[in-house]
């Protein structure tokens, strides 16, 4: 039930990167399940991770594997998320690395695994390892919607971005895929995140990037509030675009990088949401006013995640009451009710704390009723701002929640 999530589009090729996506029989059969990325020595790697203090065992790998290596493979599982699987589970990535790096003799901790599916059950690594040999012989440079494919659950859709740009006569490519559709609200980067680019450019500042444009895309973005244990997004810069390396974004290369990949970060986040689970609506909740940005996206939130406000989105019902019940609970200190303006998609709601004089329920309903909704917050205290991204709450969603482990 993707919500206006445009077809997945042709990423070209990006030098450096090669990929498959292959039938590993994890959870389900004839479908694909494993993907591996090969990326070129010399490349500049950054991550993000899970705050959940259950995350999986793969993305404690992970982070181990960054502290040592520049990674050359990524080997991702669907299916089985390897996490809540103790001791055990880590020896299962660890397994699955190991293998990986057996076959294509690089160290081990020059692997880095990524697993999304069930919690609490042991990963199926014979599965895993037996379907690596025929992953690393298809690798391929083009053909980006396999892996998009291959790294979904109960995403409806493959999904991917990117952008070209220049600068000074040279050309660059920012691409990547996403997955996830519900279990979301990341707190770091998205379910699973691979965005990468041709340019050269220090790893500490590739990092200082990533984790500036995930804050203004996926952890801006919430379904259902819940922060999945296995949350990972990756960054690759494989230096072969000719380039002199990018130092610090403040340079005309580094600003215009910075710019791209945030518009792709941004793209798959929005992707996620429009796909979210049981989804009807794609809804902007955008705060202004605010004394601060924290003050601002707390706003957001709260009314990204209240169960009556994305009941009344699905049901396309102007109860704009409990829009404002919602901003009068927010935990912020500088709020002052009678400068609170409310609109949605452009029709005010709310003026100074009451119902907009021009308001009619005509116009509510009428502004209610497009599967796009934005939300304007304008709290009045200050300059402040941020924006949310979420959906409604349908039927749908309790549906396929409730039936996801049959």
């Amino acid at each position: 039930m993707a919500v206006g999530l445009n077809s997945f589009p042709a990423i070209p090729h990006i030098e450096g990167v090669r990929f498959s996506a292959v039938e590993a029989g994890i959870k389900k059969a004839s479908r694909k399940d494993l993907v591996v990325f090969e990326i070129d020595k010399g490349a500049s790697v950054a991550g993000v991770f899970t705050q959940n203090a259950f995350c999986a065992a793969p993305v404690r790998l992970c982070r181990e594997h960054l502290a040592l290596s520049v990674p050359r493979y990524l080997v991702i599982n669907t299916g089985n998320a390897n996490a809540g699987t103790g001791k055990q589970g880590y020896q299962d990535a660890l397994l699955t690395c190991e293998a990986l790096a057996a076959i294509v003799k690089c160290d081990v901790s020059e692997v880095l695994p990524f697993s999304t599916g069930v919690i609490g059950e042991p990963l199926p690594t014979d599965k895993i390892v037996n379907a690596l040999p025929a992953a690393l012989a298809s690798l391929k440079g083009e053909g980006w919607r396999d892996a998009g494919e291959g790294i979904m659950t109960t995403d409806t859709l493959p999904k991917g971005a990117y952008r070209r740009f220049e600068v000074d006569g040279v050309h660059y490519t920012v691409g990547g895929i996403s997955k996830g559709a519900g279990m979301i609200r990341p707190n770091m980067a998205t379910m699973l995140g691979y965005v990468f680019t041709d340019i050269a450019i220090d790893q500490n500042v590739l990092q200082g990037v990533l984790k500036r444009a995930t804050n203004k895309s996926f952890n801006r973005i919430t379904i259902d509030s819940d922060t999945s244990t296995n949350d990972s997004c990756i960054a690759v810069a494989t230096g072969l675009a000719g380039n002199e390396k990018v130092l610090d974004v403040e340079s005309k290369l580094g600003c215009a990088f910075e710019r791209a990949f945030t518009d792709v970060m941004q793209e798959l986040a929005h992707a996620i949401v429009r796909d979210g689970e049981g989804a009807t609506k794609f809804v902007t909740v955008e705060v202004i006013g605010a004394k601060s940005q924290d003050d601002a996206a707390a706003v957001g939130f709260e009314i990204a995640h209240s169960p009556l406000v994305k009941t009344a989105l699905f049901a396309s019902d102007p109860n704009w009451g409990r829009i404002l019940a919602v901003v009068g609970r927010a935990p912020i200190e500088s709020l002052d009710v009678d400068r609170v303006n409310i609109s949605l998609n452009g029709c005010s709601i709310v003026a100074q704390g009451g119902r907009a004089d021009s308001y009619t329920e005509e116009q509510g309903q009428e502004a209610m009723n497009p599967d796009g909704i934005h939300i304007l917050v304008d709290l009045g205290v200050g300059d402040g701002e941020d924006t949310v991204w979420t959906t409604d709450l349908s039927h749908e969603y309790v549906t396929i929640n409730a039936e996801y482990r049959t």
